[in-house]
């Protein structure tokens, strides 16, 4: 018999199987996958950035080869990051108690603010490494990093992790592991705001206002960008099990995690200032 609450989800959830196709014992998800693809597209992005001679005050700060070398640098800090982030921030207490479920990854367990961190971290790094202007590589990261959140945000969706909270919207989706009732898709929010919308704003900062002339004003719009999408979609997302709400039934730990970040984005932004031709 049809569930009452089916009558209420108009968007139905399409249940794709996590795991897109295996290779032997071998299981490869479309978690996994989405990360590939995010960091790859991002990867094609900025090496148009780098390569388009009127974004920046002279020549671009960073060269092809670097960009190439640094994918790797980038691809272990978002990982490794975003596992130990999240492990820190929301699951400690259960990996404490089995630490083999640090290593389950396939699961979902990412956190951006830790991947954030991680990638930051390899940034400074990579930068201090090669001699590149640290606020002009954050700024070419900052500006694909959307594309990653984009696809990320949709494999949350395809997993059915991380839904939101009850709703009665005609769009609310029914997903399998939360229960009978239609839940707002908050998955798909952050994919649009934190993806579509964010990476749609520093283009237009990018490409109509010379925002890579001023270095560190990409890296604010895109931190102050995201703290602001991430809050606003957390009154609709269900806060994590194991935590609940923080504070007044509505405080969650994303929300926490994203205020300082909208913080240091409005500095960043603050101080900008025009760049001095790197290389005439």
């Amino acid at each position: 018999m049809t569930n009452i609450a089916q009558l209420f989800a108009i968007m139905p959830y399409p249940e794709i199987d996590p795991i897109a196709f295996s290779i032997g014992p071998v299981d490869v998800h479309w978690y996994g996958i989405a990360y590939v693809v995010g960091i790859m597209l991002g990867w094609l992005y900025a090496r148009r950035l780098i390569e388009t001679p009127r974004l920046w005050a002279g020549e671009a700060p960073i060269t092809r080869t670097q960009l190439d070398d640094f994918l790797v640098w980038a691809a272990v800090g978002i990982i490794l990051g975003g596992r130990i982030g999240y492990i820190l921030f929301y699951d400690f207490p259960n990996v404490a108690a089995d630490p083999l479920r640090a290593l389950q990854v396939w699961k979902g367990g990412m956190s951006f603010h830790g991947g954030f961190a991680g990638t930051t971290l390899a940034m400074i790094l990579f930068a201090r490494r090669h001699n590149i202007p640290l606020w002009s590589l954050f700024d070419i990261v900052a500006a694909v990093v959307p594309i990653g959140l984009f696809f990320g945000r949709i494999a949350n969706f395809v997993n059915g992790e991380l839904w939101g909270r009850l709703s009665d919207a005609p769009w609310a989706v029914i997903f399998p592991e939360a229960g009978p009732f239609a839940r707002h898709p908050s998955q798909l929010y952050e994919a649009g705001l934190e993806g579509i919308v964010l990476l749609a704003v520093i283009a237009v900062a990018i490409y109509r206002f010379g925002a890579l002339k001023r270095p560190g004003l990409v890296t604010g719009i895109f931190v102050a960008g995201y703290a602001l999408s991430r809050i606003t979609v957390e009154f609709f997302r269900e806060p994590d099990p194991q935590l609940g709400y923080l504070f007044g039934g509505w405080l969650t730990m994303g929300m926490v995690l994203s205020l300082p970040m909208l913080a240091l984005g409005i500095w960043a932004i603050l101080r900008a200032r025009p760049a001095e031709p790197a290389r005439a």
